[in-house]
């Protein structure tokens, strides 16, 4: 493969929540890695890519999420530049989108409805497998703690809604609390590398919601169901680099209750970084978009 010169577009700090060291640090090893195999990177701020900062690459790695910079993302893609991960994919990765696609292909997810906040809630739709529950703002990923609320009653979700609504968030979904362990898994597609913890042990938190679930209490599943399950979410999302959260429940079941595009890898940065610059390779490489 001949030497590229690659655009390399960070993460805002606003997207990246208490994980800010953590997000540029796999950036920086994965840049690293690029370099040290021959090709010239170009680092640029999310906020330098929306003001027209770029030197005409045509090969882009990010992880970047604000909504226009994705969208100029995609109109890049559009006239022939190749990214990971891709605008699509980082646009699948937003709650709604996300919950929508894992559902509609039998990506085992917790049964989920997404709802106009300024509406009346369906209670009629609401079976008690909705009580407690979460509500989550459908538009985006999670910036603030209060994007992700747990709600234990119907009349609780009201108010919560309501909330939501007053804030400016229009729609929201809800989703069905799992009981079981919690684990945290990263992967990149089409590799062999996946790594899981369970995050209460490895005190990796955002907003400090993992202790609803409480402490793990080791439950027995297969690993490589996890994997697959994880490699099906990715496919389906169009996103080669991953991460997220399951839950094992008692019966061994596993269903993803969030996936995201490009997160921090921060227990498992040494390993990954080379993945995930072995698998951007491959990528432009193949030229897939």
């Amino acid at each position: 493969m001949k030497p590229l010169t690659i655009a390399g577009i960070q993460r805002y700090s606003l997207f990246s929540p208490n994980h800010v060291g953590n997000d540029a640090a796999v950036f920086s090893a994965v840049s690293q890695y690029l370099t040290e195999n021959g090709h010239k990177v170009n680092m640029y701020t999310e906020q330098e890519f929306l003001t027209d900062s770029l030197q005409g690459e045509k090969h882009i790695f990010t992880m970047m999420r604000s909504k226009a910079a994705v969208r100029k993302l995609q109109k890049l893609q559009a006239e022939g530049t190749v990214a990971v991960n891709s605008g699509l994919g980082i646009e699948n990765c937003t709650r709604e989108r996300m919950t929508t696609l894992l559902l509609e292909n039998q990506v085992a997810h917790p049964d989920s409805l997404i709802c106009n906040t300024g509406e009346s809630i369906p209670l009629d739709l609401l079976e008690k497998k909705f009580e407690p529950c979460w509500v989550k703002r459908a538009d985006f990923h999670a910036i603030h703690r209060e994007d992700v609320t747990y709600v234990r009653s119907i009349e609780e979700l009201r108010d919560v809604v309501a909330e939501y609504a007053l804030r400016g968030i229009e729609r929201v979904v809800i989703n069905e609390h799992l009981k079981g362990d919690l684990i945290k898994f990263y992967g990149v597609a089409g590799t062999n590398f996946f790594y899981w913890f369970y995050p209460q042990e490895g005190g990796h938190s955002k907003f400090g919601l993992e202790a609803i679930n409480g402490a793990p209490h080791g439950i027995s599943f297969s690993l490589d169901e996890l994997q697959q399950l994880c490699e099906n979410a990715a496919r389906v999302l169009k996103v080669h680099i991953y991460g997220g959260d399951c839950i094992v429940s008692p019966d061994s079941s596993i269903r993803i209750i969030d996936f995201n595009d490009w997160p921090s890898f921060a227990p498992c940065r040494k390993e990954a970084s080379k993945a995930i610059g072995e698998t951007i390779l491959q990528v432009f490489k193949n030229r897939i978009l």
